[in-house]
């Protein structure tokens, strides 16, 4: 089978791999439909997070399980599947808390020793606890609601968790910070799934800003820094907004959700920290505010968010503004990088 495998920063190709299969009795292999490239991706390719050469890419697909493990009982071949980022057992301490993403026998696609997304199939283990069936199957689902569905395996649980973390009440007011794939999906999430009434997105850049608009921001805010503090302060009578969701990770991206957020308000954080911010404590402790951060547990969201997708309630199918075949991968990744697209999802 073809896979796409990182090889130096900027180097993405994509070649011929040892096929999928059935490794332990829990495993199902699953032949990818869609899968995509997403911003966390970008920072091995820019160099800025080291890996090996030769390693798997990607965490998101979704596809038809061909085969499974002696023990799978929830899944079977034929299936349509959704598989979230990280594979869980379902039945760890950890998961029934709802944190799928610290299972205790779980672990990321596309990590070292594993199949990645990008590829034309995955081996998947704990199949029972981390896959999630679609009612209909393929011949049920249009393509539209097929990408749609892509955006579930991340991106749109992912910007969801931020506004569960940050506790986004109904008929709230909401700063989403980050305008890529995750905010865009958070400032989704905050209004149609928790009911928002108002979502300041801070964004720049005019593709995005109109996604973040469709999908329900009522107000959208350029500037960066202690700029971008008192414009939202200034929208915000001065007094800054009850719910933050943080969905960059970076020193400057943490230090305005901490700046906008006001007395008694809530951060919730979904942006991976790769260049190590360092939180200062005082202006927490001075504000009175609650900071909740971790890595997205996306099974425990699926469910809920594949209904509203295939009942047409929900579509983050917009995130998605490239299309490309899985042998084009290193455009896909060039354009994510040059800021060309927002995210690009391979399929075909």
């Amino acid at each position: 089978m073809r896979a796409a495998l990182y090889q130096a920063a900027g180097v993405v190709t994509v070649e011929d791999v040892p096929d999928a299969a059935v490794a332990e009795p829990t495993d199902a292999v699953v032949q990818v439909l869609r899968s995509c490239i997403c911003g966390s991706d970008l920072w091995s390719y820019r160099g800025i997070v080291t890996r090996a050469a030769g390693g798997r890419q990607g965490h998101e697909f979704l596809g038809v399980v061909t085969d499974v493990g002696a023990e799978v009982t929830s899944v079977r071949p034929g299936d349509l599947v959704v598989a979230p980022f990280t594979w869980s057992d379902n039945t760890c301490p950890a998961c029934a808390e709802g944190l799928q993403s610290k299972c205790d026998n779980g672990g990321t696609f596309g990590a070292p020793g594993t199949d990645g997304g990008q590829g034309e199939a995955v081996r998947v283990p704990q199949a029972d606890g981390t896959l999630v069936v679609v009612p209909g199957g393929v011949d049920g689902v249009d393509d539209a609601r097929l990408t749609a569905l892509l955006a579930l395996t991340d991106v749109m649980a992912t910007g969801l968790h931020g506004a569960v973390l940050a506790g986004v009440t109904e008929g709230s007011t909401v700063a989403v910070i980050g305008d890529g794939a995750v905010g865009l999906c958070a400032v989704l999430g905050a209004t149609q799934v928790l009911g928002a009434e108002r979502v300041i997105l801070m964004s720049r850049h005019a593709d995005r800003t109109a996604l973040g608009r469709t999908f329900g921001a009522t107000d959208v805010v350029a500037e960066r820094g202690a700029e971008g503090i008192a414009a939202v302060r200034e929208l915000t009578g001065g007094r800054g907004v009850p719910f933050v969701v943080e969905a960059v990770g970076t020193p400057e991206s943490w230090e305005m959700a901490l700046g906008m957020a006001r007395a008694g308000g809530h951060v919730g954080a979904v942006g991976i920290p790769h260049q190590m911010p360092e939180l200062p404590l005082f202006p927490i402790v001075r504000s009175h505010l609650t900071v909740g951060a971790g890595i997205a547990p996306v099974r425990r969201y699926l469910p809920d968010l594949i209904d509203r997708v295939t009942s047409g309630r929900l579509d983050p199918s917009p995130v998605f503004d490239l299309t490309l075949p899985l042998e084009r991968v290193a455009e896909g990744y060039a354009a994510m990088d040059e800021r060309r697209s927002i995210k690009t999802m391979l399929a075909g």
